[in-house]
């Protein structure tokens, strides 16, 4: 499968941006699809999941903030990002996974493909 992001700008503080990752392939259903995100000169990590039943899973900094959801129809999942922070500011990515097992959602070892990143700027 190969996985593609976009959606990310320039928000300020408050404001709200929307980020689809669109999937190729067959089977997409079947593929667990986690968002991270990396900022300059930091690790990249972990923000939500959603599994294949389209259960979430979010990083307690953005819970209440941000939701994940997916259509398999259309082979995308969106990443729902409102009231940004400045500490929000990094480049996101997606990445899925047909073999991922739940203990290992939160780590990016566990997927095995990746997008080419959006980045998110928020401004203060």
């Amino acid at each position: 499968v190969q996985l593609q992001a976009y959606g990310g700008g320039l928000v300020q503080a408050g404001g709200s941006l929307r980020l689809s990752c669109a999937a190729s392939g067959r089977s997409f259903s079947s593929y667990v699809v986690g968002w991270f995100r990396q900022a300059p000169e930091k690790e990249r990590e972990f923000v939500a999941a959603i599994s294949r039943g389209a259960h979430s899973t979010l990083v307690d900094s953005v819970k209440g903030r941000f939701s994940i959801t997916r259509d398999n129809a259309k082979n995308l999942v969106w990443l729902q990002m409102n009231n940004l922070k400045p500490e929000d500011t990094a480049v996101y990515y997606c990445a899925g996974s047909n073999t991922i097992i739940t203990s290992s959602y939160r780590s990016t070892s566990g997927y095995r493909y990746w997008g080419q990143g959006t980045l998110v700027t928020v401004s203060s």
